[in-house]
């Protein structure tokens, strides 16, 4: 028979809905989420006590108190156990889909009950809708929705909704016809017929159906933790990876009680709301005898207060309590991916944290390879830690590489290898298994059939060294390779698996790692930081410590040992274990930006700071007040003119500023004022002021070739505040100097200097503006700095911190530190940079992040003891 491509065709489908209906599956994602969220976070947020007692009075009012007893001590086992979070998480996700579920079904059901096409054509979708294997749904989610909780939602969504859609159908098609038929004899619209007679007469089918939903959701949401959805699923995930008897055990045991309370609660909702369902229960009821106390259920309206006041205490006990203190992370939330290897996880969960640590909210999420890295290019995994390239995951890195940011490696070099256990003497490379398969039961135990390794063994090393038709590979997981590894050593049997340096298994079992003469398995590995696109951008200081984050080989290991150690579900238990016997280290892997710092012994004092804006005005000002109020002052700054300034500065008014251009730039204003102030020393030198061009403009390299070129410049120099030294100088000294009266000199501001320069030079027109050096701009544009052969411009400047003359008595501490304090040309131009990309308003933010760069500047600039 010729193969038929269906498979291909499913492929291309998908494709085509990828790039056709990518906003619709946004907007469903967005609703959804949204949805998710808002449950996630009314289940999460009360203490679990306070949402026992509301589920348990639920269950009073439905069936009565044994069940109610019942349910708070099955839902305190869940907590006991330490899986509330991920029950609740689950529980979540088991509403929203059986939500949406119910109301998209019920409609389809009552529509195929009334018009048998729409049924007929209903049938084989419903068939293959439920026929389908479950996990196959989670392919199409992941592209469609990424990782998460979404393609987990709509797998689910789909496998859960064929038994609401059929028994509603079935539920309609069951209602007598004689009573359908009075119902029109007396006239009755079809609408009312539906509502009145109809749907009340099937709503037991139809509850059935509703509960069929739950308890396939359940299995489904299970199935959606190998995609990242939260949740119990994600516990069972990570215990089956990792072949974790109790994890497993324990969550499944949450999953039955959930599964449980969920069935007999909806079981009960069909007897209190459907007119059949009230008449069984009478009857059971009545059949009690004594014992009906114990089935006694409050008043609706009863357990509804009761349900508020519990739901009230839950709302009010979490508006209390919370923390303001100031962090780096600032709450902000960071995913991070892993696959379940030792060195992945134990890398994952130490980022997490150090980030937690740092006032960040990471969340750890265990995927298979392919999933990790089609979340992380779509954006749903910010970081993952264990990329190992250039070889072992290669066919992903160059699928999507356009997608993700190398953070840079962080441990070097790793080795691929198959091992065998150190009794088999005669097995040294990998040559010698060949002819030996029946030793090893013809298979090579190996890891997730997603590991590069595992592709890199099938289609090369198999290959290449003559084992392919000998040898079959078998598939499972690290764990499982782990387990079969621990129990054939234990029984000294030959066993052969694929492993990688480092592992803790070397150091646990005596093994031979078999050579690789022809390098099959490639030169070994570097393990990277990879972020999605865009992530260091976003999160700049996390991206900065991970690309200076290292590991040795003793630290790694001895890392593994510990979260191994701690167990399943509490690696960071083991990571803190790690850290306190590594002291230093977080500090060490991600210098916070937010220490704390000595106070100063004039802390408390309030001085005035003048500005003008000037980019080095601006960036000094706020570098000191951050400075200032980290050492416990409360400096006010005022941004002026510098006519102004000086005034002020010379009144007592302002009490220091740090932008004064001496000996040349404002000297008319230090002769002007200066028996009122205090020179308190240069933190810059040397200055330099001056007439720049573009570059593209040929032939103007002086300030002769400007006058000569007059015309192409439209007889204009862009200038600067009229008040500046700059200008005034330009016009009593290097205009006449240089024959350029003729030429109009605008007075409009720095700013606007500067957004002059930008829109001219982004359409190659000639340009002339009033600049000095150091500025931001030399950096930005290619510029020439027109020479001064007659050195009008004077002698260089400093740039010197100018002090009313009471300034050193009342803030002789500030003052010992700004004379001593000096700037580097790298120094400011990097600070004004970062002020620049923080923008107007976010000066403080572009500081903070500068000093987050420079550890121990404050130290450096304002010394205490």
């Amino acid at each position: 028979m010729p193969r038929i491509n269906v498979g291909s065709w499913a492929d291309t489908c998908v494709e085509w809905l990828r790039h056709h209906l990518t906003w619709l599956f946004d907007f469903v994602s967005h609703v959804l989420t949204d949805m998710y969220n808002g449950i996630e976070a009314v289940l999460t947020a009360p203490h679990p006590l306070l949402l026992m007692g509301i589920f348990a009075v639920l269950a009073w009012w439905l069936r009565g108190l044994p069940a109610a007893v019942l349910t708070f001590a099955g839902f305190a086992l869940i907590d006991s156990i330490q899986q509330w979070e991920a029950t609740m998480q689950s529980l979540a996700l088991v509403l929203v889909a059986c939500i949406i579920t119910v109301v998209v079904a019920v409609p389809l059901g009552i529509w195929a009950a009334r018009n048998r096409a729409v049924g007929g054509a209903l049938r084989p979708v419903l068939d293959l809708m439920q026929t389908m294997p479950a996990m196959v749904y989670l392919i199409p989610g992941i592209l469609f929705f990424g990782i998460g909780v979404m393609p987990g939602m709509v797998a689910t969504i789909i496998f859960s909704m064929p038994p609401a859609v059929r028994m509603t159908e079935l539920g309609i098609r069951q209602v007598d016809g004689e009573l359908v038929e009075a119902a029109e004899a007396f006239g009755t619209h079809p609408r009312r017929t539906l509502f009145r007679v109809q749907l009340p007469l099937a709503l037991p089918t139809i509850m059935a159906g509703i509960n069929q939903v739950i308890m396939l959701a359940l299995s489904m949401v299970v199935i959606a933790g190998m995609v990242g959805a939260e949740g119990l699923g994600s516990s069972v995930y990570n215990a089956v990876s990792s072949v974790n008897v109790a994890l497993g055990f324990e969550a499944g045991l949450a999953v039955v009680i959930l599964a449980m309370y969920l069935d007999r609660m909806t079981g009960a909702l069909n007897e209190r709301v459907s007119p059949l369902g009230r008449r069984a229960l009478a009857k059971a009821q009545a059949a009690l005898g004594g014992l009906k106390f114990l089935y006694w259920k409050p008043a609706t309206s009863v357990a509804m207060a009761g349900v508020v006041v519990l739901a009230l205490v839950a709302g009010g006990l979490n508006v209390f309590g919370k923390d303001g203190a100031k962090t780096d992370g600032g709450g902000r939330p960071i995913t991070l991916g892993y696959v379940n290897w030792d060195e992945g996880k134990a890398t994952t969960y130490l980022w997490k944290e150090i980030l937690e640590q740092r006032g960040f909210k990471p969340k750890a999420q265990a995927l298979e390879a392919g999933a990790l890295f089609t979340g992380q290019a779509r954006g749903d995994v910010d970081v993952q830690t264990n990329a190992w390239l250039p070889t072992t995951h290669a066919e992903y890195y160059k699928k999507y590489k356009d997608k993700l940011e190398d953070l840079g490696a962080w441990y070097d070099k790793t080795s691929l290898e198959i091992a065998v256990p150190s009794y088999m003497k005669d097995i040294k490379t990998l040559d010698d298994l060949k002819g030996r398969a029946g030793e090893f039961g013809g298979k090579i135990t190996g890891i997730e059939p997603g590991a590069g390794e595992m592709k890199i063994l099938k289609g090369k090393v198999l290959g290449d060294y003559g084992l392919g038709g000998e040898y079959k590979v078998a598939e499972s997981s690290t764990a499982s390779m782990l387990t079969e590894l621990d129990r054939a050593y234990a029984a000294k049997k030959p066993i052969a698996v694929t492993l990688w340096s480092p592992h803790w298994a070397y150091d646990k079992y005596d093994l031979t790692k078999l050579e690789d003469p022809k390098g099959s398995f490639g030169s070994g590995d570097s393990l990277h930081l990879l972020g999605r696109k865009g992530f260091a951008k976003d999160e700049p200081q996390v991206a900065k410590w991970m690309k200076n984050f290292h590991l040795d080989e003793k630290q790694l290991t001895s890392l593994e040992n510990a979260v191994k150690s701690a167990g399943e579900g509490h690696e960071q238990d083991g990571v803190r274990t790690w850290l306190k016997k590594n002291p230093g280290l977080v500090d060490t892997f991600a210098p916070s930006a937010n220490v704390s710092y000595a106070k100063g012994k004039d802390a408390g004092a309030a001085p005035n700071i003048g500005y003008p804006a000037w980019d080095e005005g601006i960036a000094t000002t706020y570098l000191w007040k951050n400075v200032l109020e980290k050492r416990g002052y409360k400096p006010t700054i005022r941004n002026l003119d510098v006519g102004p300034m000086w005034t002020g500065l010379s009144s007592g008014q302002i009490d220091v500023e740090f932008d004064g251009w001496l000996p040349v730039a404002q000297k008319q204003y230090w002769d002007q004022y200066k028996d009122d102030l205090v020179d308190v020393g240069a933190w810059y030198d040397k200055t330099s002021l001056e007439i720049a061009v573009p570059s593209y403009v040929k032939g103007v390299k002086t300030l002769d070739d400007l006058r000569e070129h007059r015309d192409e410049f439209k007889g204009k120099i862009i200038g600067i505040e009229p008040g500046t030294g700059e200008m005034k100088r330009l016009k009593s000294t290097v205009a006449p100097a240089y024959g350029l009266e003729d030429f109009q000199v605008t007075e409009a501001g720095t700013s606007s200097m500067l957004a002059e320069l930008d829109r001219a030079y982004a359409k190659k027109e000639p340009i002339a503006v009033v600049l000095w050096s150091p500025h931001w701009a030399y950096s930005k544009y290619d510029l020439t700095k027109l020479a001064d052969p007659q050195h009008t411009w004077g002698d260089n400047n400093q740039i010197k911190t100018l002090g009313h003359k009471s300034f050193p008595q009342k803030f002789p501490e500030f003052n010992g530190w700004l004379k001593n304090w000096k700037m580097t040309p790298d120094e400011l131009g990097s600070l004004e940079k970062d002020i620049q990309d923080a923008g107007k308003g976010h000066e403080n933010d572009g500081v903070e992040k500068w000093i987050a760069d420079h550890p121990g500047i404050v130290d450096k600039m304002a010394p205490v003891k």
